[in-house]
């Protein structure tokens, strides 16, 4: 039985040159038998199971090649701390949204000014206000650092549901302004399908950051991410709005029908988010100073 085993790890994991060697071997068989001896001749089942365990040894070889590769990362001393330290890696992710925001916001607001455009004053006005939330976050916690207050660290989540019900001000303008410009955003080329698989990520992301950090107990670090999920919904507003103008050959009515249903449900999604926190954040710092009255 043991000697089964090792014949077959040496058959799943040959040495590197083999494996590197599988690769123009399967491939040269392949090409020979689709170009020449045809795909029904005796050499094609061969080469069809040659490039089958090329492909598989290599996938393996991938697969211990980055698991190599991240315990080596892990002992530098940086990689490690971000990836294990939590309140480390918070104070990273803020400080990298923060500059994207100010960035987006200046450019936008560029764009107002230089183009006499209401519609990129708006824009503007929105990344201002996520600007706005993530400044007093970093600010909050270079200061105090995360779970240690949980009274100030709740009035700040309250303060950033407040500031997401006065956002939804300006996405409701982006809004009215797609539906009654008939506009919408628009990306050059192939660039949308980037755009794409980025703001699905973001929003996939968002959502399982959204559940995950609730169990950490800081109401800050819950709200950077409820502010990661407002983003990424209008990210997902936003790229509806570039596809439907790039690929819908419809009617101008249908176009309205979904940009408003999507601009709607976003509103009313980034209203609730609002409304809970500070619902929330008020009910759990009256019960504290209770709780502190009677100690």
């Amino acid at each position: 039985m043991e000697r089964l085993k090792k014949i077959v790890h040496r058959l799943l994991f040959p040495a590197t040159a083999i494996v590197i060697l599988s690769v123009p071997v399967a491939t040269a068989m392949l090409l020979y038998t689709f170009l020449v001896a045809g795909k029904d001749s005796p050499i094609s089942y061969i080469s069809y199971i040659v490039s089958a365990y090329a492909l598989t040894i290599v996938c393996l070889s991938l697969t211990s090649l980055i698991r190599k590769a991240n315990q080596w990362i892990r002992k530098n001393p940086y990689v490690s701390r971000y990836l294990e330290d939590i309140p480390f890696k918070m104070r990273i992710s803020l400080h990298l949204s923060l500059g994207i925001n100010f960035v987006y916001a200046g450019v936008h607001a560029f764009s107002g000014v230089y183009y006499h455009s209401v519609w990129f004053g708006t824009l503007a006005a929105y990344y201002i206000f996520l600007a706005v939330m993530r400044y007093l976050l970093v600010r909050y916690a270079h200061k105090s650092g995360f779970g240690e207050n949980e009274i100030s660290e709740l009035k700040r989540y309250r303060l950033c549901g407040a500031i997401l019900i006065m956002m939804n001000l300006a996405l409701a303008g982006v809004v009215i302004l797609v539906l009654y410009q008939n506009r919408g955003f628009h990306y050059a080329g192939s660039l949308i399908y980037v755009m794409a698989l980025y703001t699905f990520y973001t929003t996939i992301m968002a959502i399982i950051n959204v559940v995950r950090y609730r169990k950490y107990q800081s109401p800050v670090m819950s709200a950077a991410k409820a502010v990661n999920l407002a983003a990424a919904l209008v990210s997902m507003l936003s790229l509806e709005t570039a596809m439907l103008v790039q690929f819908d050959n419809g009617s101008t009515a249908f176009r309205q029908i979904m940009l408003g249903a999507t601009g709607g449900a976003v509103c009313a999604i980034i209203v609730g988010m609002g409304s809970f926190m500070i619902i929330r954040s008020t009910r759990k710092m009256k019960r504290l100073r209770e709780e502190n009255l009677k100690t």
